[in-house]
């Protein structure tokens, strides 16, 4: 049958319940109030009372017809307290239920990223950025000391990204060929590159060169690490404020 208007949300519905500590008599306080006692179940070691015969409510007075004794278990459900929302209980939901467009695979969990200001290296040698300011590491993953590389101890894809500004700072020499890698178990993915940087371009006016793919890793042996590599005529060049960082996607 159609609706006029908008279409109720479903609903989950649960019912209050109440423990009664027991003694000899025959009246009780209820937790709710009740308008008679058709609108609650009353249960004394497990059987189900009949209402008017076994017991009577109005408000939030139970009366018995026989007295109870200190080792009976009495409870009652309130019928008439049917507490109603439109979110599924906590736990209930299992991953079937869900749709496949919903579940967390299309999440980004941070994992680490790290930042140095400022790394001297070779000319024309591939050099590893050594970044060891830790913005986030969250499982403490990324060895920020010794081998600079990011090492996950869960398995899954990971959003990895690195970016870098290049300057050659004495000379002001042309830069060739600014590159930045990301290399997994020491082989490289593949890299972000600029043809050249116009003389006396400095890492506050020059264009940052970035690069970010996503990597399966096995959560036990595979690492990353980031690479820089650049040519110039004369002088140290220098990678300024490199960036290294991953996201893990989904759970």
């Amino acid at each position: 049958m159609p609706f006029i208007g908008n279409q109720p949300a479903l609903s989950y519905t649960s019912f209050a319940k109440q423990d009664f500590t027991t003694s000899a008599t025959t009246s009780y306080t209820l937790d709710n109030p009740v308008t008679n006692e058709n609108e609650l179940a009353l249960f004394i070691n497990f059987v189900r009372q009949e209402p008017t015969t076994a017991y009577t409510a109005s408000g939030v007075n139970l009366n018995l017809t026989s007295a109870t004794s200190a080792t009976d278990d009495m409870y009652c459900v309130f019928l008439g307290k049917a507490v109603q929302t439109v979110n599924p209980p906590s736990g209930s939901v299992g991953t079937a239920q869900i749709s496949s467009s919903a579940k967390s695979t299309n999440l980004l969990y941070p994992a680490f990223e790290t930042s140095t200001s400022s790394q001297s290296i070779s000319n024309t040698t591939v050099t590893k950025i050594t970044a060891g300011t830790e913005t986030f590491d969250t499982d403490s993953c990324y060895d920020n000391a010794t081998n600079y590389r990011f090492t996950p101890t869960t398995a899954g894809k990971y959003f990895v990204y690195t970016q870098a500004f290049f300057e050659e700072i004495a000379n002001s020499n042309r830069l060739y060929n600014p590159t930045i890698r990301i290399r997994k178990n020491g082989s490289d993915i593949t890299n972000g590159v600029l043809s050249f940087i116009s003389n006396n371009a400095t890492y506050s006016t020059a264009q940052p060169i970035t690069f970010n793919c996503i990597l399966d890793m096995n959560g036990s042996s595979d690492y990353v690490e980031a690479f820089g590599y650049v040519q110039v005529s004369s002088g140290t060049p220098v990678i300024k404020n490199a960036r290294f960082g991953a996201y893990r996607i989904g759970v």
